[in-house]
């Protein structure tokens, strides 16, 4: 397999959408990690759709990805500079 098969291969499995909103290097890895997310909780409900993984595996699997989440949200202070009514 080469190289440009590799990368077809990764980016049929891990489509990446392009970034629209205002310019950071912390909102553009923030979107990077969002995006990471809804993947891998993409996966983990066909998992258990498929009957792979039970619900509250799934559960737990969703939880300890949301909370990866948060902490990347918090430590790139994402949201911050918002009025505390919209965060």
């Amino acid at each position: 397999m080469n190289d440009s098969d590799e990368i077809s291969k990764t980016n049929f499995l891990y489509p990446r959408s392009r970034y629209y909103g205002t310019f950071t290097p912390e909102q553009l890895a923030f979107n990077a990690n969002l995006q990471e997310f809804a993947q891998r909780v993409s996966y983990i409900s066909a998992l258990e759709t498929g009957g792979k993984l039970s619900p509250i595996q799934a559960y737990d699997k969703v939880k300890g990805l949301w909370k990866e989440l948060k902490q990347s949200k918090k430590a790139m202070q994402i949201g911050s500079d918002l009025p505390p009514e919209t965060k």
